[in-house]
């Protein structure tokens, strides 16, 4: 990519600035933009990467005075108030307004590509000990669980505490009513079906929270001998599956507001009520959260009354496929083994053991916040590549 300017033009009329490069492309940079993201110590507060300009201070029908090119490398306008603002090729060109420059960008802040999915997974599986101390390591962790959705850690002690390790590798963990971190195994009196040695269906854990969280922690210390497989399927991917089937099922399970209920006590007393839809889409209309937990699904059902067998039989589609050898893969946890997989994205579920009257399987868990990961993430970036 070529940031050395050719040639700048300043149309007044058009309320813009005309960037014609030496590689051959041009590009469009409006005058209230420009004004507004001034790098100068009056206007940007370069030890936070903050903006001081206040808003009401800006003119969204201002132009340039006066614009002159420095070396090929360096843009400097003089607006009518006379303030002067410099402005480097380079940060100039990764900012352009076209197309193609503007998914370059999204790519690169957000790491959007998605590796779709069923009972084909070849699963990623790493060291645990690796991402822990080595960053590239740690590096294509989590890149591959941006992508594809699940990583497995292999090689931690079976013992309570790796998960408060592997939180602080990234930042750190989602506290939740269940606590910082919470035991997978056949309680009494359970207050949570997880903590039963019964079937759990396909799920995302906790859509009860307006914010769900977004990566989910499972490491295995004890594991039964018989049962207690786990399932997992691709959300996003199914979702699709059932966008190009039945686009009316997928229209009401994107736009039909469900409740959830969490009622209980652990970490502290509770009481947790919240509506989601169970396919959230983006602008584009595309799976971008998965919001289904049928065990906290409430006895409320907020809709009209002709509404609701529609909306059973949409559901009933969707966990079909769900459900389906095609689309769901199974494997078994061993001891030391952390899943490590996108809740927003990836349903878990678990085949039912034995209890008995020792515990037979324990599994600790744990939550991340999407904008801890990719704060690391993209930290680690930086580090790994010298980027930027």
């Amino acid at each position: 990519m070529s940031a050395a300017i050719q040639k700048v033009e300043a149309p007044d009329a058009e309320h813009l600035i005309r960037v014609q490069w030496e590689d051959g492309s041009e590009s469009h940079y409006p005058c209230v933009w420009l004004r507004d993201n001034c790098q100068c110590p009056h206007c940007f507060l370069h030890s936070a990467k903050a903006r001081k300009l206040q808003f009401e201070e800006l003119d969204v029908d201002i132009v340039a005075k006066e614009v002159t090119l420095s070396d090929r490398k360096k843009l400097s306008i003089t607006w009518p108030d006379e303030h002067t603002s410099e402005y480097e090729a380079e940060w100039l060109k990764k900012r352009c307004f076209s197309e193609a420059a503007r998914a370059e960008m999204r790519q690169d802040l957000f790491f959007p590509e998605h590796q779709y999915w069923g009972s084909d997974l070849q699963l990623p599986k790493m060291p645990f000990e690796e991402i822990m101390y080595d960053d590239e390591s740690a590096y294509k962790w989590l890149c591959t669980l941006k992508k594809t959705g699940v990583v497995l850690l292999t090689g931690a002690a079976a013992r309570q505490g790796e998960l408060v390790k592997l939180g602080h590798r990234i930042g750190f963990l989602r506290l939740t009513f269940y606590g910082p971190t919470w035991q997978v195994q056949d309680k009494a009196d359970a207050n949570n079906v997880a903590y039963t040695a019964g079937k759990l269906c396909f799920h995302t854990d906790y859509p009860v929270l307006q914010h769900p969280p977004g990566v989910q922690f499972l490491h295995c210390i004890k594991q039964t001998a018989t049962g207690g497989e786990s399932e997992i399927v691709d959300g996003f991917h199914v979702a699709n599956k059932l966008k190009q089937q039945n686009p009316q099922a997928y229209q009401i399970l994107s736009s039909t507001a469900v409740d959830y209920t969490d009622i209980g006590v652990d970490y502290c007393d509770f009481a947790v009520q919240g509506k989601q839809r169970i396919i959230d889409v983006d602008y584009r209309g595309q799976a971008a959260r998965i919001n289904f937990n049928n065990a906290t699904r409430d006895t409320v059902l907020d809709v009209p009354a002709e509404e609701v067998r529609p909306f059973y039989a949409a559901l009933k589609e969707f966990n079909d496929l769900l459900n389906s050898t095609e689309h769901k893969f199974t494997y078994k946890l061993k001891p030391g083994d952390i899943v490590t997989f996108d809740n927003w994205r990836v349903l878990h579920g678990r085949h039912s053991f034995q209890a008995g009257s020792q515990v037979t399987r324990h599994l600790e868990g744990a939550y991340a916040d999407w904008d801890v990961v990719m704060s690391r993430l993209r930290l680690l970036r930086k580090r790994v590549l010298n980027r930027d």
